[in-house]
Order: C-alpha cells, then structure tokens, then sequence
C-alpha cells in the first residue's frame, strides 16, 4: 500500500485530494495543528479513513517526526496561510508558514529520507503584475502580495532541492480553483454563500470590492488529480494548471445572482476598503504541458462551478447546519438539480 502524507489535510484542496488517494488505495496520514478548535468538517466521513498526525510547518522537529511516523511515499504541501488580504496584515506569519515551512518540511523529508516524492502547492499569484498573457511555466514571476512572494520563495526553494539534493520535487502553479467547501473568506465563496442568504432573506446586501478584476477560475476536485499526477512521472518537473479562460469578479457575482433570478446591480455594494493595496489585475493560465505531459484537463465550466456553489450553499442553509464548510457527505448540485457525479477519478 502506498503511503501519503498531507499538509492542510483539513482545507479545501487537502480534503479533495485525501478523497482521491484513499480511492487510488494509498494508506493517508494529514498533518495537523494541535488546536482545541480545529474544524474537521470538510474531511466528513473520511475522518476515519486517515491518520492524523501532529504537527506544525513552523516546528521542523514535528515535521521530521511526522515522516517517521506516516512513513510516506509522498508529501503534499497544502498547508499556508492562503489568503492574500490576510498576508498584508501579517506579512511575517505569512513568510513563516507559506514560505519557510517549505524549507522546513524539504529539510525534514533530506534528513529522514530523501527517496521520499514532494509536492509543492505554488500559486498564480506569483505572476502576479504579468508581462504576458497566459501565463505558462516560462513566464516571469512578479509576485504583487506578501502571499505571493512567500508563495514564490517556496517555489524557488523546490526548484532549488530538486537540482542540489536530487530530491524527487514539484511545484502545482495552481490557478485560483474554488469548490462548495472554499473557507467563506475567498471571494467566490463569499459571493455564492451571500447570494443565498439574499435568496432565503438572511442578508440585504453584499459589500465588494475590485469587480474588474479578473482571474482564471476551476474547480478544486479537478486540481487535486493534476497534483496527484504529476507525482507519477518518471522525473521531477513544474506544471501550471489552470482552465485557459478568464472570467472577471463581476462574471462571478453576475452569474451567483442571476441564478437565483436576481440582478446583482440591486444588491452589491461597492467598499474601497476592500481593494488590495497593490491589484492583481489579470490572471490567465497556459496548461498545454499539463494536457501533453500528463494529459489532464479542466472538466467543469466556469458557469456550472459558480450555480454549484450557490445551490450547495443553499442547501446547507435550508439545512440549518451550523458548518460554513460543507463535507464530503454534502450534496452537491449542478444547474438542473441532479447530483453532480465525481469527475476526479483517475484514469
């Protein structure tokens, strides 16, 4: 049996790809934070599938004891602090855990066993003021965020061990990818869960901010298989993966509450205070090595994704459940009210 072990097990992508590898017949561990709050319900009945294992990226002693223990194969790093308004107010936190865990957890796997494949959760936000559009795996890095020059070093650092130490590493330059089970604070989540609010009478109004800006938008169960398959290859190399098409916030808000029959013009409000110190203001990914080398593509449209989302969160809310985070067990719904079958299966 395989062995894997996942950092940020308990997040969107960790969820989605814990999901994956247990029905690819891998025994999964996930590292987690010791917390008396930690929130488990996107993991739902895969709970009692895999191994929790404690640990911290800011702690390289828990890291190491971590490989010892779970005795991976594999490691996927998915563990940061991910949200990129959050990165301006906390700049050193965010190069702590995104940018030096990664170290810490290379540095962890050299000295246990550097036989061990690694997996490197980079970001598009790392382009971030782009020269070119789309962007691909030779386009220049210019990283426009706290997140996302910490999200760079950690790529950097992959490349780095990879080339030194002859670690088998690999850096994901996953575009934004979204799912029902997105944290409330990203935008896309932001939106579908307040449209249904709106839609069931709970909220008035939606407060946004940059509307123009505009981002290359899949969905997360699709991702994680491109993750998983580029740990099978034969050598070691760095994948963009993304959809190839651009959608602005305003298409996201625009399709949310045109599903429930509404015109978002009614109800979003616009908060300067919401704008990011420095915009990102386009971002396109070019995925043909991923479609060459390991022949992945994007499955669900950018339409179906956002009407998914808003008819999960509407779901969960006429449920009365108290979680933000639907689980695994959730019902997932597209457009036309049936169940949206399971499309990262790996062929």
């Amino acid at each position: 049996m395989r062995r894997a072990l996942i950092t940020g097990i308990t997040g969107q992508d960790g969820s989605y790809l814990a999901e994956l590898l247990l029905r690819n017949g891998y025994k999964v561990c996930g590292l987690v934070r010791r917390s008396s709050s930690t929130n488990y319900d996107r993991l739902g009945s895969l709970r009692d599938q895999v191994e929790l294992i404690p640990g911290d990226l800011l702690d390289s002693s828990s890291l190491i004891s971590a490989i010892q223990i779970s005795e991976p194969d594999e490691v996927y790093n998915l563990a940061a602090q991910s949200f990129v308004p959050t990165s301006w107010n906390q700049p050193v936190l965010t190069g702590e855990f995104t940018a030096l865990g990664v170290t810490r957890m290379l540095e962890a796997i050299r000295t246990v066993n550097p036989k061990i494949r690694f997996y490197q959760a980079s970001s598009s936000e790392m382009f971030g003021m782009v020269n070119e559009s789309p962007q691909n795996e030779n386009t220049r890095f210019y990283p426009r965020s706290p997140y996302g020059v910490a999200k760079l070093y950690g790529h950097w650092m992959t490349v780095n061990y990879r080339e030194s130490y002859g670690v088998y590493a690999v850096s994901g330059i996953l575009f934004n990818h979204e799912s029902p089970r997105r944290g409330l604070e990203f935008v896309s989540r932001k939106v579908t869960h307040a449209v249904a609010r709106i839609r069931l009478g709970l909220q008035q109004k939606l407060k946004m901010g940059n509307l123009d800006a505009k981002r290359d938008w899949g969905y997360a169960a699709d991702y994680v298989e491109a993750m998983w398959l580029m740990m099978q290859q034969p050598a070691p190399e760095d994948f963009v993966i993304a959809t190839g098409e651009c959608h602005s916030v305003r298409e996201l808000v625009e399709i949310a509450f045109g599903h429930i029959g509404l015109d978002y013009r009614d109800f979003v409000e616009i908060d300067p205070a919401l704008y990011r110190p420095a915009e990102v203001d386009h971002l396109r990914g070019d995925c043909a090595k991923a479609h060459a080398k390991l022949g992945w593509r994007a499955r669900v449209p950018f339409e179906d994704l956002v009407r998914m989302m808003v008819d999960c969160d509407l779901v969960q809310l006429q449920a009365g459940s108290g979680s933000s985070t639907p689980n695994v067990a959730s019902p997932f719904f597209v457009t036309d009210g049936r169940p949206l079958a399971p499309l990262n299966r790996v062929s």
